[in-house]
């Protein structure tokens, strides 16, 4: 059960002007140099968008009153559709399971979105703030699905795989939520502690398409 008298809400973000850096899980790969000094054209584009905002929601999708209350804060219906996805401006909601939603958007607005959330929602439902321990590779190019077939057991045709859809499932070794955003674009949402891993699996895998960093 959650009640906004008994949940802490607390604002994730490093507060700069205090000292408090804050760095995305790929900071050490100094992505900004290579994009600026590395290769300029490839099958391949990369790109980190780390210290996003990660909030997971999870409630019974037959409750109007909760789903409608998700919907206020949101702007936007939460897709019921299995492995599907919606967007409302700079936020996305991605359908995870039959009662769960991964939610990202700006770090800076993540606050202001889950202190919203308990002061709609009651009753049976969790939200848990996962920003810190997530982040997003952005993959594009006209060798991507050819990375991604090295990857991943999904089928990445057009007719199974069109644009929205999500699918949380294994990538190289490790796992990752991919949703595709266009006919040569793609997401991954990943787990911090495999980002490294998974950048280094990104370059081996890209090696024969060419890969193009992205700042």
């Amino acid at each position: 059960m959650s009640d906004t008298n008994t949940v802490a809400i607390m604002n994730q973000v490093p507060d700069a002007a205090a000292g408090v850096r804050a760095e995305s899980p790929l900071h050490h790969a100094d992505l900004a140099t290579r994009a600026q000094k590395g290769a300029t054209s490839g099958g391949v584009h990369f790109r980190e968008l780390g210290l996003m905002g990660h909030l997971t929601l999870r409630c019974d999708p037959k409750n109007t009153e909760l789903t409608g209350a998700a919907a206020r804060v949101l702007g936007v219906e939460l897709p019921i559709q299995p492995l599907t996805s919606v967007e409302s401006g700079s936020t996305i909601v991605r359908w995870i399971s039959p009662d769960e939603w991964l939610i990202t958007l700006p770090n800076d607005q993540a606050f202001e979105l889950e202190t919203g959330f308990r002061a709609e929602m009651s009753g049976h439902y969790s939200l848990v703030n996962s920003s810190g321990g997530l982040t997003v590779f952005k993959l594009s190019g006209d060798k991507v699905v050819d990375l991604l077939k090295k990857s991943t057991p999904v089928d990445l045709h057009d007719s199974e795989f069109p644009v929205g859809k999500v699918v949380s499932t294994v990538f190289a070794k490790s796992g990752a939520t991919i949703r595709r955003t266009g006919a040569t674009e793609f997401e991954l949402v990943v787990r911090r502690s495999f980002a490294d891993y998974l950048w280094l699996w990104i370059q081996s895998a890209s090696q024969e398409f060419g890969l193009v960093v992205e700042a």
